[in-house]
């Protein structure tokens, strides 16, 4: 047995070692061309390839006079915001000028924002990152992937995975969440969901990591504004996701739009050259994001377009986004020994190799043909709808849900964004339709029981002063046996620019609420957003509050499957709900201090005007059952650093439906050379529970989950006392202890 043990053994070893000779091989090669194309390149065609300028909005005569004579010359590497009916032909027009007229036939690379999707749009990322569904998740960017490669598009600028625990913040929409290792998770899901198991594949684009880096420190939650954070914060908080996105294989990282104690990011050399390349490895190229290599001018840390474009490329900044002005000036920099030439040469050869990596020497064109068979089909429409489900979390339930459709004879649907399919696509909606979208009303109306009527008001716009529509609204709620509220954001309210100074509900939208419950008729409120919204007065005066977010081109069927129970919701949150906003930034693993909070204590830390805790923790998400914690279980109550500990406990359904449950794992260290976090979540899993049915969890607690930077930033285990929970959320659960001993 031993011996047959060894020759399986012998024979994986070697297959590795044939796959590994065959990768440093085609490395070689790529190398080798890479480096005979560069020799043959002008200074001006090598700036070319650093540049990429947007194509979005072109008209005739622009492509013609302008566009497609740069392309001809080589004055251009990349193209960003290539869109409309006739994507796939003006694509393959444009290679075709790239890759038969240019002197040198270097093709392009075409960029999009492929952020939750590309025609079949999925919830909001934030959304997604409630499914804790990392499977899922990856298979909706396969499918985003594959949609926009048939369209002509190369390459994705996403995942966004900034840290972002300011829900002033508009781009919190398009992240996932508040939390360093569960966003570190769905990084690399998303990497390896766009880019696949082949590079080469047409079905897949690359990856961009954005933005590199802490963008979502943002002060005061505005966006473009400063970030000034401790090197630990930096290291603990914001980078772990893009270490993770890297290590996943992603080829390419956007430069964020702010500075970093002083510096920005898209000329800061300690984030692009010290840890992306010297630390991490990293060997795909750089982008900048819109102009911001041009813009270090506006934040006084260069003087003129040259020395930004010096600044950006020194630093390690291969690829500017519409930096034109500092494009333009790389040459003259150069000529006049400001940079040396052997600097563009790195530069180049980063993009050169990716676009090789990628296949586009190879087959630079794609199959017109191929869209119209791949986009919106059944599976990607259903995969959207499980995703969307999956998404929505459940904050409050007081018995009204989920709704019994046979004993309902009137339902009233209320709310400015019920019969809405603009808002349900969400921020960054990519090339989506709202035509492809399902209304919340149409998909309540197509799961009603027969005999049950249906009757719609929207009472109001989403943010507007105008009550005139309010008459009708309550003339419906008095009907009715039961009212859904659709109420929240509209996608314009969300995203890159869209910061926020309250997080209210726009408009007269509670003012809608308060008149119907006045009415007396039960009330359940689908809230539609893009971040955490301030909504005590909901919590405390409506029976049923389900978040949707932004869900998608399936909201409507999504949306009835759960409130009619045809679906359990499990769905958790990845970010804080707030109080108020004087709470704000507020979030699950922040550090004690000398007094902790202490209701009975003055002189402890919290408010005089409002409870210190949150209005909903993050992991926090109710289910139509109920699900009991027991029997926690350590193997051991001392590990050696280095030794790993196993940790167990049951869950149990005694509820009377089936249900899921995300079973989360969360650990504190008690004492250390610096401070540590009150609680950080090291694990998860989802369980699948019938009623009554109990089942076992398990969680490994390894070095790894363990290890924190010390005072000397030097990532370790230190020895001491742990507390560790495996839990439903961040805030209870059941409680353990270890001991931790030097070896």
């Amino acid at each position: 047995m031993k011996s047959k043990n060894i020759l399986s053994l012998v024979v994986i070893f070697a297959a590795l070692a044939i796959i590994s000779s065959q990768s440093l091989a085609k490395d070689s090669q790529i190398d080798k061309k890479v480096n005979d194309l560069i020799a043959k390149m002008t200074l001006e065609e090598k700036v070319g390839q650093m540049a990429q300028y947007t194509i979005h909005g072109a008209n005739d005569i622009e492509l013609e006079n302008q566009i497609k004579p740069l392309v001809k010359k080589g004055g251009v590497g990349s193209f960003l915001g290539l869109a409309g009916k006739n994507t796939p032909e003006l694509r393959n027009e444009l290679q075709k000028i790239a890759v038969e007229q240019s002197r040198l036939g270097i093709p392009l690379i075409l960029g999009y924002d492929v952020i939750h999707g590309y025609r079949t749009m999925f919830p909001i990322p934030l959304a997604q990152s409630c499914s804790w569904n990392l499977d899922l998740a990856q298979k909706a960017a396969a499918i985003a992937a594959k949609e926009a490669s048939a369209a002509g598009q190369d390459w994705t600028f996403a995942p966004m995975i900034d840290i972002a625990r300011d829900p002033r913040w508009g781009r919190i929409a398009e992240g996932f969440g508040e939390d360093p290792y569960l966003c570190s998770l769905f990084a690399a899901a998303k990497v390896k969901g766009f880019q696949g198991d082949d590079l080469k594949d047409p079905s897949s684009l690359a990856a961009c990591l954005k933005h590199f880096a802490a963008y979502g420190a943002v002060q005061a939650g505005r966006e473009y504004h400063t970030v000034d954070i401790s090197k630990r914060t930096l290291w603990e908080t914001y980078l772990p996701p893009f270490k993770a996105g890297v290590d996943a294989g992603a080829l390419t990282l956007m430069t964020a739009f702010n500075e970093i104690n002083g510096i920005p990011a898209s000329g800061d050399p300690y984030l692009l050259n010290d840890i992306l390349r010297d630390q991490w490895g990293f060997e795909g190229f750089v982008v900048s994001d819109y102009n911001s290599v041009f813009q270090m001018i506006s934040h006084g840390y260069a003087e003129d377009a040259g020395d930004s474009a010096v600044k950006g490329v020194t630093a390690g900044c291969e690829m500017f986004m519409e930096s034109k002005a500092s494009i333009e000036a790389l040459p003259q920099q150069v000529k006049d020994g400001k940079l040396s030439e052997k600097v563009i040469d790195e530069a180049v050869r980063r993009i050169l190799k990716i676009k090789y990596r990628i296949g586009l020497f190879e087959n630079p064109y794609v199959d017109t043909t191929l869209a119209d068979k791949v986009t919106l089909t059944k599976e990607n429409i259903a995969v959207a709808r499980q995703l969307a489900r999956e998404s929505f979390v459940l904050l409050k339930n007081d018995g009204l849900l989920p709704l019994k459709k046979n004993k309902i004879k009137t339902i009233g649907i209320i709310g400015p964004l019920a019969n809405n399919k603009d808002d349900m696509m969400g921020t960054w909606a990519g090339s989506g339709d709202p035509n492809d979208a399902v209304t919340i009303l149409d998909g309540i109306k197509q799961q009603i029981a027969p005999g049950t009527q249906v009757l719609y008001a929207k009472g109001c716009d989403v943010d507007s002063d105008s009550t005139k529509g309010f008459a009708k609204a309550i003339k419906v709620a008095v009907v009715s046996d039961v009212v859904i509220m659709v109420i929240g954001e509209s996608a314009e309210l969300n995203g890159e620019a869209h910061s926020r100074s309250n997080i209210n509900l726009p408009g007269v939208q509670r003012r809608l609420v308060e008149l119907v419950k006045a009415t007396g008729t039960p009330i359940a409120v689908v809230l539609i957003t893009g971040r955490p919204l301030t909504i005590s007065w909901l919590e405390e005066n409506v029976p049923a509050i389900l978040v949707a977010w932004h869900p998608g081109i399936q909201a409507g069927p999504a949306v009835a499957d759960t409130l009619f129970g045809d679906f359990n919701p499990s769905g958790k949150l990845t970010v804080t709900f707030p109080r108020t906003l004087g709470q704000v930034p507020i979030f699950y693993n922040h550090k004690n201090t000398g007094r902790p909070a202490n209701k009975k204590d003055r002189y402890t830390s919290k408010y005089i005007d409002v409870h210190w805790t949150p209005l909903y923790p993050f992991g926090y998400g109710l289910s139509y059952t109920k699900f009991d914690y027991s029997n926690l279980k350590l193997n051991k109550k001392k590990i050696k650093i280095g030794d790993s500990l196993i940790v167990t406990a049951d869950i149990t359904n005694t509820g009377d439906v089936a249900g899921e449950e995300i079973v989360q794992l969360y650990l504190q260290d008690l004492f250390a050379s610096v401070t540590r976090p009150v609680r950080e979540l090291k694990g998860f899993t989802k369980l699948k529970l019938n009623p009554g049915q109990t089942k076992t969890v398990s969680f490994v607690i390894t070095k790894e989950r363990l290890s924190f930077y010390n005072d000397k930033m030097k990532y370790l285990v230190e020895p001491g006392d742990f507390k560790v929970w495996v839990a439903p959320d961040s805030v209870s659960g059941l409680e353990g202890k270890f001991t931790v001993t030097a070896n």
